[in-house]
């Protein structure tokens, strides 16, 4: 393991990046093999850089991305650098927008793609990632002209810790079928809602209540085989009543990507199949 590791090359919905202390020294001792089916940025994944992985994500443009740096890091990198050479006013980024919104129709899935997909993130608003019903890439420009988008040396070290690990595009349970006792899983799973009656929200992105439900089930079914598991997620009573029964640790979080600035603060918890509860666990991430 490296202590200094990588850091995710986009900003993604719930990313851990300032939870990484407390995640690190929650880890079991010794493990298996990794599996994180839900990666999104992929922050712990990239901080710990853990000898056999298994990252899986549902979004197929993301682990496009992740195939993409992999296998072409640097037509990726000359692509990024070309984007970046252009002062990103309000035209250029719609522009690209397009191209990106174009690709997706034809299913044109290259290099270019995810180049485009890593320009938008950083130069759209929050770093979101949203679709409309027609399947379009559609948040606005962050109204910021010079943003790196990336760290040349940060994403080659991403492509070489990838030649090692297997990526898939399926459903967390699916991307679950071959983990066994000893192995580890760290669930960073959609967020429940806080105020359980926006779940309409949530069932456009394809994870409804009963989404939470059958994560749970899961979660229950790997501890009992002797999978360490771990798995990050807002503070509500849904969360605190599926997991009963397991550790539950509450932390203090930031929450930067919410638009509401007194929002921006709020509880979490990390719930595992394993371990004791450490003392430390009322300061903020």
């Amino acid at each position: 393991m490296n202590t200094a590791g990588m850091v995710p090359f986009v900003k993604w919905a719930g990313g851990k990046r300032q939870m990484l202390d407390q995640l690190a020294i929650r880890m079991p001792k010794e493990y298996g093999a990794y599996y994180e089916p839900f990666v999104g940025g992929g922050a712990l994944a990239l901080h710990l850089e853990p000898g056999r992985v298994f990252l899986n994500d549902i979004n197929r443009e993301l682990i496009h991305t992740y195939t993409e740096i992999r296998d072409h890091v640097d037509t990726l990198l000359v692509l990024l650098d070309t984007m970046d050479k252009v002062t990103c006013t309000k035209e250029y980024y719609y522009e690209m927008r397009s191209r990106y919104n174009e690709k997706l129709r034809l299913k044109d899935y290259d290099a270019e793609m995810a180049a485009l997909f890593i320009y938008l993130n950083k130069h759209c608003f929050n770093g979101l990632y949203r679709v409309n019903t027609k399947g379009q890439f559609n948040v606005p420009w962050n109204q910021k002209q010079l943003v790196r988008s990336m760290d040349m040396e940060n994403m080659k070290r991403i492509s070489a810790f990838l030649k090692s690990v297997t990526l898939t595009c399926q459903d967390f349970e699916a991307a679950m079928k071959d983990a066994k006792k000893g192995d580890f899983v760290y669930f960073d799973s959609p967020y429940a809602p806080l105020n359980p009656s926006s779940f309409d929200s949530y069932t456009k992105e394809g994870f409804a209540e009963e989404e939470h439900r059958r994560l749970a089930e899961l979660f229950r079914r790997l501890a009992e085989k002797g999978v360490f598991c771990m798995l990050t997620n807002h503070n509500t009573e849904l969360i605190r009543e599926l997991y009963e029964g397991f550790l539950i640790e509450e932390i203090d979080v930031r929450r930067a990507i919410n638009s509401d600035p007194k929002k921006r603060t709020g509880k979490e918890v990390i719930i595992r199949s394993y371990g004791e509860a450490l003392p430390d666990t009322g300061t903020e991430a």
